[in-house]
Order: C-alpha cells, then structure tokens, then sequence
C-alpha cells in the first residue's frame, strides 16, 4: 500500500518501510548470488571469475540513468507528502518516457562496447570470451532489469515498498530453479546463468505490470500509453536533482572498474575470490542502503509536509538501527568467513584471499553504515550535490589511489585495506556538512508552494 511517512512514529515508520526493501533486495541480491555459486561449484574458478569481472561495466551503464531516477524519486517522494496528485501522476510519466529512451541506448552501447571496456581492465585472455558472451546476454535483456527497478523505484517515492517483495521472491525462486537448470542439465556454463537472470526479470517485471494495471488503489500508475506527455518544467527538478547523483553513481562504478583493473592485475583465483568476497559484501552492504533508501523518502515527504523537526529524530531513530544491525553483520562475516567463501569456491587460495577480504573490509561495516544514512537524509531534501562532491574525494582522492599505492608492497590485502580508508574520509565529510543544516534549505515543494499561494492572491 501507499505509506504517509509524515505522521506516526518515526522509528517504527521508518523500519517498516526498510524491511520489505530489505527482504526484496536480499531476493534480488541472489541473482547475482546463485549465478556465482552455480558457476563458482558446478562450472569452475575461471567460471566464477568471468562472472566477477563482468560486474563493473554492468554498473557503470545502469548507474548514470538509475542515478538520474534518483531525481524523480525525490521529487515524486516530496509531491506526494505535499498531496498534489496531479504533479505525481505527471512526474511518473516523465520519468516512464525518460527511462525507456535512456534503456535502448545503455543496451545499444553495452553491446557494443564490453569487449572493449573488458580489455581495458586488463581481463585475463582465458576468461574474455566468457566474460563476454555473459555481458551479452544480460544487456539483450537489459529493458526487463530497468523496468522493474523504475517501477520499484516509483511505488517507494509513494511509501509503497512492499508490492515489488512479492513478486520479485517468485522471479528469484525461478532464477534459482533455472540456474540449475540451464547448468547441470543442458552444460550451458556461463551463458545458462545469464539467461536464467534475464528470464527471472522479465518474469517479475511482467507480473508487476499486470499486477498495477488491474488495482484500482493504485490509480495514479493507470498511465493510458497515447496521451502520455513529457513534462519538461518537472525534468528539469529532476535533472538538477538527480545529475548530481548520477554523476556519483557512475563516480563509484568507475571507481569500481579502477579498481577491478588493479584486481585484475594479480589473476583469476584474485578475481575469483573477490568476486565471491563481493557478493557477500553485498549482502553485508543491504540493510545500510536499504535504511538510507526509507530515510530519503521519509526526508522528502516531512519537508515536503514542513514537518523538520521530525526529520531529525528519524535521523537519530535510523542511525541506530542500521548500527546495530552493521555491528551484528560484521560478527557474522569475521567469524565464518572462511565457510562462507567456501560456498562459491574450494579452491584453498581463492579461500584464503577472500577471507582476508571480509576480515579487513567487513571490519568497518557499521562505518560505512553511518555514512549512507547521511548520504539517504541529503538526498532526500533535494541536496545531491554534497554527497556527490563527497563520492568524488573518497573514492577518488583517496581509495583508488590508496589501492594503487598499498597493493604494490601489500598485495590484494592494500586493495582491500582501501575500501575501510575511503569510507571514513566520506563519513567525516558528510557528517560535518549535515552538522551545518544546510541541506534543510533545498526542498523543492515549499518553495513551489509559496509561489502558487502568490499567483492565487492576485
């Protein structure tokens, strides 16, 4: 159902909405998942690392438009907190008409450009034609992938984050299903996960369609195809929101291809064991983005309603619930991490090297905790830019360049070291910039308000 975030407890509200993210993503998190177990026991170590490589430059493509989504979101998220009706129903055409544009270019450039950007992260020569053909496949069925996030995306700037749980707990299900599938039974390797993940997204992106299409409580997404209209005065809020995390996205999917080039660089059991390492790390990673996710939108619909004072104590109210659960993930990762890199992979070096990882990277969880609840409270007032300009220092200024510099004297153990380094530099930076309160002043509703309570008087 559509969540009012503006009245009632904030813990509680904001909790609420986080867990059935929270649950959604751990189902969409086993995509990638079960596409690296089924490959990492059932195919090989080359497999496995295939896989891993081909992560980045699938980033990089979706980041720069799901960040200019952001935009949408945030706006969307104050409208509905202000109840005008009529500028969500106009925002979410817009934002329709944009993300369908944007995904027949990404899927056009990511076909024509992978084997090229593999080549350039220095992919070992035994694993490029795998690592291509697998990117491929995912960016044929790219339309599936940007269909459901937008629609996701959308229902959570209403309040609504538990219709997308549903249907995507059935599309992971047959992922799984497919994955076994298409690998030990047709011997399809790579390419059988792949298509088992494409299937698995057109699935849930169809059942969510139809699902909306049909409810009536859900009238506001009843768009009519022919009279859709592209609202430029609402794009361009947009833009100038949603640029700037855009631009961050794609700062850290870069940055994560800098870095998979110096990974790279050290062979296949190092790109196995960090591709394993990453996919826990994911999961680790969940419930801070996830909380950051439900803080934004109660942000952008308290502003939107004028209600700061309780923006502050769900800011509070969330630090301290995503701390408790980083400090509880980190306990779990340092204890059995070297039965959980097991599960992808047996091979005792690929073990020890991805184990090293989750000691030093899942260390500093509750850091990088606090940071993303900063970052979700920023964005969620309209103030993208900050955050952006953090992204750009920490990871640029400081974690790929650390990478480069420790990995030469401490191997993959620096490059790992760099990730904890970057992620306080970036909580230092927000944390003394959300202390200014200056970010209170970008909310885009209240000033539209005034404007139209002006032109009214006359």
């Amino acid at each position: 159902m559509v969540r009012d975030l503006t009245v009632g407890k904030e813990s509680r509200l904001i909790f609420l909405f986080a867990l059935p993210m929270l649950i959604g993503n751990v189902f969409q998190q086993m995509y990638n998942l079960v596409d690296s177990l089924v490959v990492g026991r059932f195919v090989g170590t080359e497999a496995l690392a295939a896989v891993g490589v081909s992560f980045p430059i699938l980033f990089l493509l979706i980041a720069l438009v799901m960040g200019m989504t952001m935009g949408s979101t945030v706006i969307l998220s104050q409208y509905y907190g202000a109840k005008d009706m009529e500028r969500v129903r106009r925002t979410i055409e817009t934002t329709t008409i944009f993300l369908f544009l944007s995904c027949l270019v990404i899927t056009a450039a990511g076909l024509l450009s992978s084997e090229a950007i593999l080549r350039l992260l220095r992919t070992p020569p035994k694993i490029l034609s795998l690592a291509k053909l697998y990117l491929t496949i995912l960016f044929a069925g790219m339309v599936f992938l940007f269909g459901f996030n937008s629609l996701s995306a959308i229902l959570r700037g209403l309040g609504d984050s538990k219709t997308p749980l549903y249907f995507l707990i059935v599309s992971t299900l047959i992922n799984i299903a497919l994955d076994l599938l298409f690998v030990l039974v047709f011997r399809w390797g790579v390419a059988g996960v792949a298509w088992a993940t494409v299937i698995a997204q057109g699935v849930s992106f169809l059942l969510g369609v139809l699902y909306i299409a049909r409810s009536p409580k859900y009238e506001a997404l009843h768009l009519d195809l022919r009279r859709m209209r592209f609202d430029r005065e609402i794009f361009r809020h947009s833009i100038r929101i949603g640029l700037p995390s855009a631009v961050q996205q794609v700062l850290v999917a870069m940055g994560m291809m800098a870095l998979s080039r110096i990974v790279n660089g050290f062979g296949t059991k190092v790109i196995a064991a960090y591709t394993a390492a990453g996919r826990l790390d994911s999961f680790a990673m969940m419930p801070a983005m996830n909380f950051s996710i439900a803080i934004s939108a109660f942000v952008g619909q308290n502003l939107g309603a004028n209600k700061p004072e309780r923006v502050k104590r769900g800011y509070l109210s969330t630090q301290m619930m995503s701390g408790v659960v980083a400090l509880s993930i980190t306990a779990v990762m340092i204890m059995f991490r070297g039965s959980l890199i097991r599960l992808f992979n047996t091979d005792p070096e690929v073990v020890r090297i991805g184990s090293q990882y989750l000691l030093i990277v899942g260390s500093a969880y509750l850091v990088f905790s606090l940071l993303f609840i900063n970052n979700g409270v920023l964005r969620g007032a309209g103030d993208t830019i900050i955050p952006m300009f953090v992204t750009l220092i920490a990871l640029w200024a400081v974690r790929v360049p650390v990478a480069a510099l420790l990995s030469r004297s401490l191997g993959p153990d620096g490059i790992w070291l760099s990730t904890p380094i970057g992620w306080v530099v970036g909580l230092v930076l927000n944390t003394a910039y959300y202390m200014t309160g200056r970010w209170m002043r970008k909310v885009i509703v209240k000033p539209m308000a005034q404007e139209a309570q002006v032109s009214s008087s006359r």
